[in-house]
């Protein structure tokens, strides 16, 4: 079973509940996404990477993005096809990339991700054969089933299993004694595989309530606690 099948699977009783808040102080924008909306995304993006790209277990798909409410869905997305996250697009059979990052990426294709607080895709297509993410791959199907299931042991994160990276974001989250019941403030990056495991994995595994402020102004955050009625942090 995929990462993204295990991560989910549990969650997707109650579709309706919160489970990621994003706000990004410099731009002042807030973005709230359901566990359905959340994995609508990933589907979505399961789906345009399987059609389009001809992804297949064990292929690298190379993930350049800030923390950021649509690269939940590039990361769910991508291990929900059996892909193996990387950060360098050297080999990958595709890079996502955020709207100013410059080409080539030495991926076989790119996909462009604006980054746009209301989820809308580039005014103009990009240059260079890459693609706008947003928009193609809003064309998707809503739901994901794998051809084959993802066996445990295909490499999920660098070089770690989904058996490993689920069992290691079971472990951080018991450790900081996180529960389905929390509500977690994060200003953590997702930079490389300790970033994306604990800013990103271990709430989910923790079946938490994320809430990430990216640009994060520091005399916010405790206005972010208050409105946000969060009851953890995330080391940062």
């Amino acid at each position: 079973m995929s990462l993204t099948d295990e991560l989910l699977r549990p969650l997707l009783a109650s579709p309706a509940r919160p489970l990621i808040t994003h706000y990004d102080d410099q731009l002042g924008s807030r973005v709230e996404l359901s566990v359905a909306t959340t994995a609508n995304w990933a589907a979505k993006t399961a789906n345009w990477l399987t059609e389009e790209f001809d992804v297949e277990p064990g292929d690298a798909v190379a993930v350049q993005l800030p923390a950021h409410w649509q690269t939940v869905g590039v990361l769910l997305g991508a291990w929900w096809c059996g892909a193996r996250v990387v950060t360098e697009g050297a080999g990958a059979r595709v890079a996502f990339v955020g709207p100013d990052d410059p080409e080539p990426t030495g991926a076989t294709a790119t996909a462009v991700v604006t980054l746009d607080p209301m989820g809308r895709g580039l005014a103009e297509p990009p240059g260079g054969g890459a693609f706008d993410y947003l928009t193609e791959s809003r064309m998707a199907g809503d739901q994901y089933s794998p051809l084959f299931p993802i066996p445990g042991d295909t490499a999920a994160l660098f070089e770690s299993t989904v058996d490993e990276v689920l069992a290691e974001a079971r472990a951080r989250a018991a450790k900081l004694g996180l529960t389905p019941d929390d509500r977690v403030l994060s200003t953590k990056e997702w930079d490389g595989p300790e970033g994306i495991l604990d800013g990103l994995l271990v709430p989910l595994a923790a079946g938490a309530h994320l809430v990430h402020v990216s640009n994060a102004d520091e005399a916010k955050l405790g206005a972010r606690r208050d409105a946000e009625r969060t009851t953890a942090d995330l080391p940062a």
